[in-house]
């Protein structure tokens, strides 16, 4: 009764098995021959021996199972196993095709940040031309709110532009004739002229871009090293099965030839799944795919490999310790002015620009509930401030060097509130001081346990940035960072961390 059951058994499993041999391990079976056509031996050659093997020695077993009961054997199959391998090894495939198609998105995204079309200046005409009609030493004008179209030299006009997305600054670069634009940053408020000097694949987002594709492609040295073994894993894997069914033939007592098929079968059941062929590529994926989407860009997958060597890190300070998006931390009124009468005011004046610093102000007005109201006159004074009428009164909201009053600032509050990392904007009626606001780029929740996860692995932390150095101390301090390399501009970064490597090597 028992043999019985176990028969029905079987050819239920038979049954439960066959489409997942053929319709869903298909793919495997014409790899195999495909190989086999050209006498290679891949992966799937071993994947479709050895599920092959499990399968028709089972259905063998359900056929014609007195064959077995004959020979003393149990009508054991292996229908359960051979199922098993494939759909682990497609749902692994599975996997590996999102985690490309995820870091394909994460290309994809970068490659929209760059600007559509470009305003070309010709004969003194202004004409709209798709960005790929664009050459190097043509003129183009950068109106305010447009994205950078690609990478030129400024040669007319004065500006703040947006670099967040290369440089990760929150604070515009102010652009006066001479300096370098990027493609794809964003022109924050004054018109610019712009000489091209670089387009399509010479470009720097092309360039991040080109990165990250050749990281997703690269192959890391362990990986290098599964393809070797696999090149003769199969072989080998075959011959020790050949071997095993020999050496069962030689040695058996009884059920000779059904052992020796159980023992070889066996053999390539088991070195069928072969993990690091697939695991790895799928790693690498996951981890270049995943980092491009943070921002994180990783160069290539022998460096991925590499990180577990690594002693010390540098990070950059403002959105990656910081949370990237300034915050109005602190008001201080003088006179009879108010807190909520100094908010209101500067949130006014800052309604037409497009500074973060405004957007800060801006927010804590809309916070505090306060009503504001279309500025007159507005002028926005590059890397200076902004003034307008508000009502009967002229209101200027600019850095504390650059205020123009009859009295004497609050020279130690203002240095206080510096050395804490914030930057300053006075609030001023013409020749009357009203107050102060401070704003700051408030660090993240949990850049602190970072930094102290960090610390914890022995690594040692440092902190560069282009800000000031009062700054980066004080955002350093909160955090644990240890050491601070501040006030390094954005083309000076790269040199500045292969200095520290050297140093670190020595």
């Amino acid at each position: 009764f028992k043999s019985l059951d176990q028969v029905k058994a079987n050819w239920l499993m038979l049954v439960m098995a066959t489409p997942v041999q053929f319709w869903i391990g298909g793919q495997y079976l014409s790899s195999a021959w495909k190989a086999f056509r050209h006498r290679l031996a891949n992966m799937d050659t071993l994947i479709a021996i050895g599920t092959m093997s499990a399968y028709l020695y089972s259905s063998v077993v359900t056929v014609f199972p007195s064959w077995f009961v004959q020979s003393g054997l149990d009508l054991h199959v292996y229908f359960e196993v051979s199922a098993t391998i494939i759909v682990l090894i497609t749902l692994g495939k599975f996997l590996e095709s999102r985690a490309k198609g995820e870091a394909g998105k994460a290309i994809k995204k970068l490659m929209d940040l760059s600007a559509k079309t470009a305003w070309v200046v010709k004969g003194g005409d202004l004409i709209k031309v798709p960005i790929a009609e664009i050459k190097v030493g043509d003129v183009i004008l950068i109106k305010p709110g447009e994205k950078v179209p690609t990478d030129g030299r400024v040669i007319e006009g004065i500006s703040a532009v947006d670099e967040s997305m290369v440089t990760e600054e929150s604070l515009p670069v102010e652009k006066k004739k001479g300096d370098l634009v990027i493609g794809a940053t964003v022109n924050k408020s004054g018109s610019l002229k712009v000489r091209v000097i670089k387009v399509g694949e010479e470009t720097v987002l092309s360039q991040i871009v080109k990165l990250v594709t050749e990281a997703q492609a690269s192959k890391a040295p362990i990986q290098k090293m599964a393809d070797q073994i696999s090149a003769v894993f199969v072989p080998v894997v075959l011959m020790i099965a050949v071997l095993t069914f020999v050496a069962w033939l030689v040695f058996a007592s009884t059920g000779v030839l059904t052992s020796a098929l159980v023992a070889a079968v066996t053999v390539l059941i088991i070195a069928c799944p072969c993990a690091l062929g697939l695991a790895t590529p799928t790693a690498v994926m996951v981890g270049t795919g995943k980092g491009a989407e943070h921002g994180i860009l990783i160069k290539n997958a022998e460096a991925l490999e590499q990180l577990h060597k690594v002693k010390a890190i540098i990070l950059d300070k403002t959105g990656t310790l910081t949370k990237g998006e300034p915050e109005v931390v602190k008001v201080v009124a003088y006179g009879k002015a108010s807190v909520d009468e100094v908010v209101r005011l500067a949130g006014s004046v800052e309604r037409y620009s497009e500074h973060p610093l405004a957007k800060a102000v801006i927010k804590e007005a809309e916070k505090r509930g306060l009503r504001l109201v279309d500025p007159e006159g507005f002028r926005s004074i590059a890397g200076v401030g902004v003034e307008a009428k508000v009502g009967k009164r002229k209101i200027t909201v600019s850095s504390p060097k650059h205020v123009k009053t009859n009295e004497k600032l609050d020279e130690e509050m203002i240095e206080k509130l510096e050395e804490e990392g914030k930057t300053v904007l006075v609030v001023s009626n013409e020749k009357i001081v009203l107050g102060l606001i401070a704003v700051a780029d408030k660090v993240k929740n949990d850049s602190k346990e970072a930094v102290r996860q960090m610390r914890e692995l022995g690594l040692v932390t440092y902190m560069l940035t282009g800000d000031n150095l009062r700054t980066a101390r004080e955002v350093a301090r909160v955090v644990g960072i240890e050491n601070v390399v501040a006030e390094v501009k954005p083309g000076d970064k790269a040199n500045k961390v292969k200095e520290l490597q050297s140093f670190l090597l020595q």
